[in-house]
């Protein structure tokens, strides 16, 4: 059963803040350290044929938050609106889809987030994207925004926003490109069938165990044994080819700040 108390104990919070912009800020970094993007599982299940986006969030709720199990953009997007809409947030879904290896970007339901509206500005919030990404929600504004050695920067698209990042050292990369336009979740309905289908077929990490998790000043991703470590905007890879040294870093992953 979805309960905010054990919601927020897991996010290392003693009691239920009030809804402001500090809040949101707090609670989207506790969110990305404590509990971990994990697509395993959403890989070894995934018919292409159901709405992914309308969860059992008590059952959800119970797997991750409670049983310390990873989620993918729908789970800890949909634990996380729920959270926040109970704390008296003013919460939406919206979509966005990300550029692919040739540079085109995928079908606009390929990722879910939410926004928040807040003393009259909106807010992009997602706790549900692997990373590299925004610690902390980001301001809809035409200003480059800091985070953690990171710049990041709202581009438009026609009727599209591109959400785009750079480090402390490189270019300007595209994170994702959405609208922002409210989104019930009926939208992931049977006519996203044929383009969730797509997703998984053609995406980089079709078949491919992605695993993330945020850290105090930056990031670990780690897609199959490639790991990306960010922190304060500087990042490293490498190939994890001992195996010890793989298992430890899946769980560490996995463990996030709420279980060690």
């Amino acid at each position: 059963m979805f309960e905010v108390e054990t919601y927020l104990r897991r996010l290392g919070l003693p009691e239920a803040p009030a809804p402001d912009a500090e809040t949101l800020r707090l609670l989207h970094k506790r969110h990305l350290m404590s509990l971990a993007y994990d697509s395993s599982h959403f890989i070894k299940s995934f018919t292409g044929f159901r709405n992914v986006v309308d969860i059992d969030v008590d059952a959800t709720f119970r797997a991750i938050v409670v049983e310390g199990a990873g989620g993918v953009c729908h789970d800890l997007s949909g634990l996380f609106r729920r959270l926040l809409t109970e704390l008296g947030y003013d919460v939406s879904i919206l979509a966005a889809s990300q550029r692919w290896p040739n540079g085109q970007f995928g079908p606009d339901f390929e990722h879910t987030f939410n926004c928040v509206r807040l003393d009259g500005e909106a807010w992009l919030v997602d706790v549900g994207f692997a990373g590299p990404s925004y610690l902390e929600p980001l301001r809809m504004t035409d200003e480059v925004q800091h985070q953690y050695g990171c710049s990041y920067r709202l581009t438009p698209d026609g009727s599209h926003h591109v959400l785009e990042r750079k480090a402390a050292a490189g270019d300007w990369r595209s994170v994702y490109r959405f609208e922002l336009t409210p989104r019930p979740v009926s939208d992931w309905d049977s006519p996203q069938d044929t383009a969730s289908q797509e997703i998984v077929k053609n995406s980089l990490f079709a078949g491919t165990a992605l695993r993330g998790r945020a850290t105090d000043h930056g990031q670990l991703v780690l897609t199959g044994r490639r790991l990306l470590t960010v922190e304060d905007g500087h990042e490293s890879i490498r190939t994890l080819i001992d195996k010890a040294e793989f298992e430890g870093t899946v769980k560490d992953i996995l463990a996030g700040t709420g279980n060690g």
